[in-house]
């Protein structure tokens, strides 16, 4: 995963991408660190892993991270985040309050535009808190 096609595309053309097409990309990428932090710290059948899974990924955890981590954004970052969470969306997925869905695009949006602008050391960081961010409420959700 090393992101080259897009590499010598101007950073301010990747920023202006539609917030759709950002989101697409970092909702790929949040996927694959999830599911290669759980393949590394858990010994289970894949089926259990994509139970696990979705809890870091589904809409109210990704709001919940949005909400908790938005406030350490760059500038840069603020504004992806600003336009992913304001897109307009045409779908909603079916188990995803409207509010949460906005804000987990919007951070769907950032990671996408970190990994494409090959941000990767400021993606990792964002990504490792995201997780904790996650599993620290898996104490508190599940005794």
């Amino acid at each position: 995963m090393r992101g080259d096609s897009l590499l010598n595309e101007n950073t301010d053309e990747i920023r202006l991408l539609q917030p759709a097409v950002l989101a697409f990309v970092g909702d790929a990428v949040f996927n694959l660190f999830v599911r290669e932090r759980l393949v590394r710290n858990k010994r289970a059948s894949s089926h259990r892993l994509h139970i696990d899974a979705t809890m870091y990924v589904k809409a109210a955890s990704q709001s919940r991270i949005a909400r908790e981590i938005q406030k350490d954004f760059n500038e840069d970052e603020a504004f992806i985040f600003r336009r992913g969470r304001n897109a307009k969306s045409t779908t909603v997925p079916k188990n995803a309050d409207l509010h949460d869905y906005h804000y987990a695009t919007g951070l769907e949006a950032v990671m996408g535009y970190l990994y494409l602008t090959n941000q990767r050391e400021r993606l990792e960081s964002i990504l490792e808190r995201a997780a904790s961010i996650i599993e620290s409420g898996e104490t508190e959700n599940h005794p």
